[in-house]
């Protein structure tokens, strides 16, 4: 019924039309008194003959507007499977139709080769600087001084940033290199903690650590990121007292610290993309971007991401690595 209301409106003038010159003829039979039936017979016919012609157009105007209805969802080959045009002024908007399309694909073809080059060009960059960055780690290893110390965690957070720039690039593409499998999940932890050894001992932090033996399905590589990513903050906003790391049942892993923790208002955000909120606006040196790779990372391997904070008393993260349906994006 509402299509039909709606098809009234859009040929009321044809309406009015009709219903003017049916006035019209039976003022003028009025006029001159013929008899009834020369006016009804003619008048049945016609209304007849009207409501036959105005159902087969409803019908036809109806199936069009589906068929246009159902290409909104498909809006890239829309242009292709128009229904015909009826009038001129149908033809003119399917034609302005087409070269629209056109456009944005030749435009949307255009930025995606832009933008692929843009990929090519940063992960090449990013992986040349690797080079000096190792280069300068081996040069420190043999020097013990505050200095030497100093500047081996100048190189860390530079390869952090890196590794970043890496991940989001790699996050983007089609491509993502994702190798799901039953990993050691202490195997993962111990590579994460080895990376920031030198940071709990210069910051004289307590590591607790205990071993959790539980194997989980996920992608190494990129578990080691997340992990990586939450033990920088840990070590980051805590000045003195420990990291515990530990499971809880049935594969939760645990990253406690004593830092100076979130702020409530904080943390519902804490996950969104450049967020950092009162600590980051404390600590110059935060992105906002960590958290947030992380939290992208763990939906796309099906691995639930919470985090509770209690502001000077220190934060727990959790990460639930236990089987889901990974989510890709």
């Amino acid at each position: 019924m509402k299509d039909f209301w709606r098809y009234c409106f859009f040929h009321r003038r044809a309406i009015a039309l009709f219903v003017l010159f049916s006035v019209v003829f039976l003022i003028f039979f009025l006029l001159y008194h013929l008899p009834v039936t020369a006016v009804l017979y003619p008048a049945a016919f016609c209304i007849l003959a009207g409501g036959i012609f105005a159902a087969v157009d409803f019908s036809r105007s109806r199936d069009r507007h589906r068929t246009l209805i159902l290409l909104t969802k498909n809006v890239e080959s829309a242009a292709e499977h128009l229904p015909a045009a009826q009038t001129w002024e149908a033809q003119d908007y399917q034609q302005m139709v087409s070269l629209l399309c056109q456009r944005c694909k030749q435009v949307e073809d255009s930025m995606n080769l832009r933008y692929t080059d843009m990929i090519d060009y940063y992960t090449v960059w990013a992986h040349q600087i690797k080079t000096p960055i190792a280069s300068m780690r081996l040069m420190l290893q043999n020097e013990d001084s505050d200095l030497a110390r100093d500047l081996s965690a100048d190189l860390l957070r530079i390869e952090q940033y890196v590794q970043m720039v890496l991940c989001y690039l790699r996050l983007d593409s089609d491509s993502t290199d994702y190798v799901i499998r039953q990993c050691d999940l202490d195997r993962i932890v111990r590579q994460a903690v080895r990376k920031f050894a030198g940071s709990f001992t210069r910051k004289k932090i307590r590591l607790n650590y205990d071993p959790v033996r539980v194997r989980v399905l996920t992608d190494e590589k990129w578990l080691l990121f997340v992990l990586e990513q939450i033990l920088s903050n840990a070590l980051k906003y805590t000045q003195t007292g420990q990291v515990r790391i530990f499971l809880e049942e049935p594969k939760t892993l645990c990253i406690q610290d004593t830092g100076i923790g979130i702020a409530p208002e904080d943390l519902p955000r804490v996950f969104e993309k450049g967020y950092t909120g009162y600590n980051g606006r404390f600590d110059q040196r935060a992105s906002g971007i960590g958290l947030y790779l992380s939290s992208r990372i763990c939906r796309n391997l099906g691995h639930g991401l919470r985090i509770q904070s209690v502001p000077g008393k220190g934060t727990t993260v959790r990460i639930d690595l236990d089987s889901r349906e990974m989510k890709f994006e």
